[in-house]
């Protein structure tokens, strides 16, 4: 049994280690209770259901990534602010591959008790990579005397962007784990910088 200070955490970690897995359906209370070496009364004093419990873990998870997104970017703008947050996701996944396949299975799902809790953190991090676009783009569009497209726009390419790099470094993880963070990162930037703003020389 794991001492009572760090019940929460084990309870959190076991239902992230099976739900990715097994996914979240095929998660039970009981397996999560095993798992992390908790008695089913102490899963159920700190979780009172398993709708709770995911959505306490997706909420700490994906939070904790929209942080690291706003500390990677900094005061970087455009072009070098995008190569920072591709670099700054792909590092998250890779340290938490488990929590990138649960976003992965659970971001589209619109039947869950957390949906609009993981819809506003989604947000949270979408915001992030559109903020860095607009700002890409705007700049090529002053220097090619240009209008620069509007915010709907950079919103859409910021999930676009978002979902390349998380599919991407997925395979990077499952398929081709010998790359290096930076190639992969490398083969990302260049699919987008046709896409984005025009990639500096």
């Amino acid at each position: 049994m794991v001492r009572s200070s760090g019940t929460k955490r084990a309870i959190l970690d076991a239902a992230l280690e099976l739900a990715a897995t097994r996914g979240i359906t095929g998660t039970t209370m009981d397996d999560v209770a095993e798992r992390a070496g908790v008695a089913k009364g102490s899963l159920y004093y700190n979780f009172s259901s398993k709708d709770q419990l995911f959505e306490a873990l997706l909420e700490e998870g994906v939070g904790s990534l929209a942080d690291a997104l706003r500390e990677a970017r900094g005061e970087l703008v455009g072009w070098a602010a995008i190569e920072a947050l591709v670099a700054a996701l792909l590092d998250r996944i890779a340290a938490n591959a488990a929590l990138a396949k649960l976003m992965a299975s659970e971001i589209f799902r619109t039947d869950r008790a957390w949906q609009k809790t993981l819809f506003a953190l989604r947000h949270e991090a979408l915001t992030v990579f559109a903020e860095a676009i607009e700002q890409a783009d705007a700049a090529a569009a002053a220097s090619a005397g240009t209008a620069a497209p509007g915010a709907g726009a950079s919103t859409i390419m910021a999930s676009s962007v978002f979902g390349a790099v998380l599919m991407s470094g997925l395979e990077w993880l499952v398929f081709e784990p010998e790359r290096s963070r930076d190639e992969v990162a490398a083969a990302i930037l260049a699919s987008l910088s046709g896409a984005l703003a025009p990639r500096p020389s």
